[in-house]
C-alpha cells in the first residue's frame, strides 16, 4: 500500500470488540500511519465531522446478541449521509455474508470476513482507498472546473501605441518571466485585469490556471470560504467540499483584484496564506500548500496606501516586490482614435453591421473628452453608438459624450438618473479613480456607489 496523497492516510475502524480493534490496528499501521480506533457507534457522527476519513471498516452489529446485520446498514446509511466521501468496508462473521452483499447493495465499498486473513485485509482496504482517492479527485477538478467557469470569456486585447502604453508593454515583458508578485495601481477602468491577463500569458504559467477574484465583491463572512476553502457541513451552506481560490490556482497565477477594499481583518488573513504559502478550508486545521503566483490590483492612490490606518505595511510589502501603474485613458489621448476603431469593428460584427465608418469630426470629438470611466466607459460608449446607428457611418450624434461637455443650463439633462450618473463620473475624475475618496465626497459608502456604478454601466 502506497498512498500517493496526504488525504489518503486517514482509517477508521468501528467495532465493539477491543480484540478486533487492536488487531486491525496492529495490521494496518505496518502500511498507514493514521489509523483510528473506536468501539462506540455513537461517535461516528462526531468523529466523520472533525476528520475526513478515507475508509471507514465497519462492524455490522453491535447490540449484545444481535446477528441480524441492520445495525451495521443503518450505520452505513448514516455514514452516506454524514460524509458522502468516506468509503464504507463492512466486517462481518462468516455466517453473515448474504447480509453483507445486501448491504453493498446499499452503497457498501466491499466487506470482509472475520475472522480475516491479514493479507486480504490490508488488500481490501488498498483497494478501497484507491478508489476513495480517485472519487475525491475527481470531485476536486469538478468543484475546480466550476469556479473557472466563472472565469472564462473575458480576456482581451491590449490596445495602444502610445508612449505610455509603450513603457507599459515593455514592462510586462520583463517581469512576465520572472515568479515575483505584481501590484498594478490604476484608476477604475483602465484595464488592469487585461494587464494581469498579460503577465500571466506571457509566463511559464500561461497553461495553468489564472484565477480572478474580485475582493470587493466578496463579503468579510465568505471571505475564507471563497479564498481558502471549506469543508462540508462548516457552515449552514455548505454542502460539499469546496476549494477555495488559492487552491484552484495553485501552479497558475491568482489575480487579487481591488486588493484595497480588504478590511484589516481581512488583510491580515490574507497575509497569512501568502507568507506560508498554505491555506485551511473553513471547517478544517489541515493546512494545505499552495503555489500560486501572486498578482494585486487596487485603484487606491499610492499615497493612501501608505498609509498605516487603511492598508498594513506588511501586506503592501508582501505584494508590490513589483509596481505597475496602468495610465487613465486621459494621458494617453492618442489613443483614443485606435480603441474607437478597434471597439467599432469588434460590435460591428457582433451586431451584423459590417463596413461601418467613422467619420473624422467624430473622432476628434472623442479625442478632446476626457474619458472619466477610461477605456471602459469609451468600450460602453463605443457600444451603444454601433447599436444605435442606423447608417453606414458612426458620427457624434451615436456618442452621448457631447452632454457630459454641456456648461449652459439649457443644455444639461436633468433626469436624476443622469445627473447622479454625471455626479459620480466627476467624483472618481476629481480622485483619480480612488473610490474612497469619490464615495466620501458623494456621501456614500464605498459598497454603495459600487452598486450605482454598477447601476449605470461605469
Amino acid at each position: 500500500m502506497n498512498p500517493s496523497a496526504p488525504h489518503a492516510c486517514n482509517i477508521l475502524v468501528v467495532d465493539d470488540d477491543t480484540d478486533v480493534l487492536l488487531a486491525a490496528e496492529v495490521v494496518l499501521k505496518k502500511h498507514l500511519r493514521n489509523v483510528v480506533t473506536e468501539n462506540d457507534p455513537s461517535r461516528l457522527p462526531e468523529l466523520l465531522r472533525s476528520t475526513s476519513f478515507d475508509v471507514l471498516l465497519l462492524d455490522m452489529n453491535f447490540s449484545a446478541g444481535v446477528t441480524s446485520g441492520q445495525e451495521g446498514i443503518d450505520w452505513l446509511n448514516a455514514v452516506h449521509r454524514l460524509s458522502p466521501d468516506t468509503k464504507v468496508v463492512l466486517m462481518t462473521a462468516y455466517g453473515a455474508v448474504e447480509t453483507a452483499v445486501k448491504a453493498m447493495k446499499e452503497g457498501a465499498s466491499d466487506f470482509v470476513v472475520k475472522p480475516w486473513d491479514n493479507d486480504k485485509l490490508v488488500a481490501t482496504v488498498a483497494a478501497t482507498m484507491r478508489f476513495s482517492q480517485a472519487a475525491r479527485a475527481v470531485k476536486d477538478l469538478k468543484s475546480k472546473q466550476h469556479v473557472l467557469n466563472r472565469d472564462t470569456g473575458r480576456g482581451g486585447e491590449i490596445v495602444g501605441r502610445s508612449p505610455a502604453m509603450q513603457r507599459l508593454l515593455a514592462g510586462i515583458g520583463k517581469i512576465a518571466g520572472t515568479d515575483t508578485n505584481v501590484l498594478i495601481l490604476g484608476e477604475n477602468g483602465t484595464g488592469k485585469e487585461l494587464i494581469a491577463r498579460a503577465i500571466h500569458q506571457a509566463s511559464p504559467r500561461a497553461d495553468e490556471p489564472f484565477v480572478h477574484v474580485d475582493l470587493g465583491a466578496i463579503s468579510e463572512s465568505l471571505f475564507e470560504s471563497e479564498l481558502f476553502g471549506h469543508k462540508r457541513g462548516a457552515f449552514t451552506d455548505a454542502k460539499e467540499d469546496r476549494p477555495g481560490r488559492f487552491e484552484v490556482a495553485s501552479g497558475g497565477t491568482l489575480f487579487l483584484d481591488e486588493i484595497g477594499n480588504l478590511s484589516m481583518q481581512m488583510q491580515a488573513k490574507l497575509l497569512g496564506a501568502l507568507e506560508s504559502r498554505t491555506v485551511s478550508r473553513v471547517g478544517s486545521d489541515a493546512p494545505i500548500a499552495v503555489d500560486a503566483r501572486i498578482i494585486c490590483a487596487t485603484n487606491m492612490a499610492p499615497e493612501d496606501m501608505l498609509d498605516k490606518q487603511q492598508f498594513r505595511q506588511d501586506l503592501l510589502y508582501r505584494i508590490n516586490t513589483v509596481e505597475i501603474r496602468v495610465p487613465p485613458l486621459r494621458e494617453r489621448a492618442g489613443d483614443i482614435p485606435l480603441l474607437v476603431r478597434h471597439y467599432a469593428e469588434r460590435f460591428a460584427r457582433k451586431y451584423e453591421k459590417p463596413d461601418l465608418e467613422i467619420d473624422a469630426a467624430t473622432l476628434e470629438k472623442l479625442g478632446r473628452y476626457d474619458w472619466p470611466g477610461n477605456v471602459r466607459e469609451l468600450v460602453h460608449a463605443v457600444e451603444r453608438a454601433v447599436i444605435m446607428t442606423d447608417g453606414a457611418a458612426l458620427t457624434s450624434a451615436e456618442f452621448l459624450v457631447e452632454k457630459k461637455h454641456a456648461s449652459s443650463a439649457e443644455e444639461l439633462d436633468l433626469n436624476l438618473e443622469a445627473l447622479e450618473k454625471r455626479a459620480i463620473e466627476q467624483a472618481i475624475a476629481k480622485h483619480r479613480g480612488n473610490m474612497s475618496k469619490a464615495a466620501l465626497e458623494l456621501g456614500l459608502g464605498r459598497t454603495t456607489l459600487y452598486r450605482k456604478m454598477a447601476r449605470h454601466g461605469l
